[in-house]
């Protein structure tokens, strides 16, 4: 664990001043876990992660272990970074039965850390990204870990959703549409340089969407770097993670996305490629992970082409808003992701359009 000395993102207090708003201020957690009756005694913290997009630290209390996710600093893009959302779609989850952290509080009030934050029992677990851990070094173990990622995104995109409470939790109509329609109005306010291929892809996306064939909850960041598992030799998930785009929609989006960032034998790394660790022998090809979902799922996946161009595309308009707001000075913890954007960016929209080409 550190200490607020060592890291100025994390401060013992704030008192406002003319200095950025820290992300973890730790008296006014320890008030807030008072008042929810959560731990006792002061906090220990670890950074979680390198994300993109929200912020994860673990904290420790007396004999509470525990989890805080929250949003990045203001100002926030309009509709995302809901955690008061995204913690209510796990406890509707865990409900079903479906494997995610317990959520232990929420809070919506923006006065404690400037943004609204949730905190999760913190789970012991494996989480695979770019190695492998010692107990999924085994091409049985590799296997069974891939065989997971499918058969846990089957049952997700197999839950009931024309009930409540899930039926609440989108509107699955129009899915596809809205999501070209709304990223493609994110372009020219998250960009200061002309990159064509966006409208371009745009446009043809428009012009070549597949109707929807059934309707389901779907995660909207599936791959395997979002699951975790079992520490042991013969693995389990144990939780998915990271909801904040989750909603109601076309469950082939989920697929797309999974194939159209998975890592291949062979293939040069994109931007995007957060679980370089398939690339190792004993890991399901992209064909293996449609045949396993296609067995499961009675659905034509003759259009996924179009699904992982849509994947791609919309990754490109989301990562083209983190460079803008590094080159304005807006990300000063971020050391090297965003850099990488200037290039990397156009090689999305490169792939995006690689997969469109395959529609023709």
């Amino acid at each position: 664990m550190s200490t607020p000395a060592q890291q100025p993102d994390v401060v013992q207090t704030f008192d406002g001043g003319n200095g950025q708003q820290p992300l973890l201020v730790l008296d006014r957690i320890e008030a807030f876990l008072d008042t929810e009756g959560i731990g006792s005694g002061p906090l220990n913290w670890a950074r979680i992660g390198e994300g993109q997009s929200n912020v994860t630290y673990r904290i420790g209390r007396g004999e509470a272990d525990l989890v805080l996710r929250r949003g990045p600093r203001p100002p926030l893009p309009r509709s995302t970074h809901d955690m008061v959302r995204e913690s209510r779609i796990q406890s509707l989850l865990r409900d079903e039965g479906f494997p995610v952290p317990n959520i232990v509080a929420t809070c919506a009030d923006e006065s404690i850390l400037g943004v609204p934050f949730y905190i999760m029992d913190f789970l012991e677990g494996a989480v695979i990204t770019d190695s492998s851990p010692p107990h999924f070094v085994t091409p049985d173990a590799k296997r069974t870990t891939s065989k997971l990622t499918v058969d846990t995104l089957v049952q997700l995109h197999s839950l009931d959703i024309s009930r409540e409470p899930l039926s609440s939790l989108g509107r699955p109509d129009g899915y596809l549409k809205r999501q070209v329609d709304r990223f493609s109005s994110l372009w020219d306010v998250n960009t200061l340089r002309s990159l064509p291929q966006v409208a371009e892809l745009g446009s043809w996306l428009e012009k070549n969407m597949p109707d929807t064939q059934r309707h389901s909850l779907i995660h909207g960041d599936y791959r395997m770097g979002n699951l975790m598992f079992t520490d042991a030799e013969d693995p389990a998930v144990l939780a998915v993670l990271d909801w904040e785009m989750a909603t109601l929609g076309d469950p082939l989006a989920d697929l797309g996305y999974l194939l159209a960032t998975y890592a291949e034998r062979g293939e040069s790394p994109s931007v995007m490629e957060l679980t370089s660790v398939t690339r190792e022998p004993g890991y399901f090809s992209r064909a293996e992970i449609v045949n396993r979902y296609q067995d499961q799922m009675t659905l034509d996946l003759s259009a996924l082409p179009w699904y992982q161009a849509l994947a791609l595309w919309k990754a490109s308009i989301f990562c083209e808003a983190i460079y803008t707001r590094w080159l304005k000075g807006e990300r000063p913890e971020d050391r090297s992701f965003s850099a990488r954007l200037e290039k990397g960016v156009p090689d999305l929209l490169a792939r995006a359009q690689s997969f469109a080409a395959l529609m023709v």
